[in-house]
């Protein structure tokens, strides 16, 4: 029993890409069926106008002209026509039934992740909500600035450094700095420092910079209608990353 319920599990956890993919190859194989099935409609159009043709003729002969009434005449071509219809509906019947269900199938995909969307969207809004409460938790009782610190991980580190004192000796004094932790940051933080070839010493060219390469950014996005952020980052020179090669706008 739990061997079945492990391998329903997994059936219905991926159902969406089950159905997609059953869907796509039954809209393939009814396509070849209705072509298949259009080689075998020639011969069934072809001896509905032989009988068409039979009963025009035999209408057109004198010698059949009282046996043969307007009426017998109409009565007859209604016959071959739901004949003729009855036949092609029966040969197209098995790809039209496979389209319908792989079309089916299809929406039924979509309607699923619809709901586990909706599913998401609500679980996220309660952590975010719950989340929010602890921050503002932590704010009332240790302040804005630890709150800052935990949100970007950022931690006070001792240093060394050297400086001239006012007898012009050189002497080693230790301080207190904030330091960022590289691992606890998000994977769309980026720094532009020192390590970037754009960067310059001049924080107004700095911010010159960035705003030029923003509004290049914007600009190709109204011109090609997306943006990948890879190709930000490569206009700030900064490395590529994995995300950035499906994220973006």
């Amino acid at each position: 029993m739990t061997t079945v319920n492990k391998i329903g599990f997994k059936l219905k956890k991926h159902s969406p890409e089950i159905l997609v993919v059953a869907g796509v190859i039954g809209t393939v194989a009814s396509a070849v069926m209705a072509c298949k099935a259009t080689t075998k409609a020639s011969d069934i159009l072809e001896k509905a106008k032989e009988d068409i043709d039979t009963i025009h003729k035999c209408a057109a002969n004198e010698k059949f002209a009282e046996e043969y009434t307007p009426e017998d005449v109409k009565k007859d071509l209604t016959i071959v026509y739901i004949q003729t219809g009855l036949k092609l509906a029966k040969l197209y019947a098995p790809a039209v039934a496979l389209g319908a269900l792989s079309l089916s199938s299809i929406l039924a995909s979509n309607n699923i992740l619809r709901k586990r969307n909706v599913a998401l969207a609500a679980a996220y809004a309660t952590v975010d909500k719950g989340f929010k409460q602890y921050r503002n938790r932590v704010v009332e009782r240790f302040g804005e600035e630890v709150d800052r610190e935990l949100k970007h991980g950022i931690k006070a580190k001792k240093i060394e450094k050297v400086i001239v004192g006012e007898d012009g000796k050189e002497k080693k004094v230790k301080e207190t700095i904030s330091v960022v932790e590289r691992d606890s940051l998000s994977d769309y933080t980026f720094f532009f420092d020192e390590s970037n070839p754009y960067w310059e010493k001049d924080g107004n060219y700095n911010r010159m910079f960035l705003l030029a390469q923003q509004q290049y950014a914007n600009d190709k996005l109204r011109a090609n209608g997306y943006l990948f952020l890879n190709d930000v980052l490569d206009d700030l020179g900064i490395p590529r990353t994995k995300a950035g090669q499906i994220v973006g706008w």
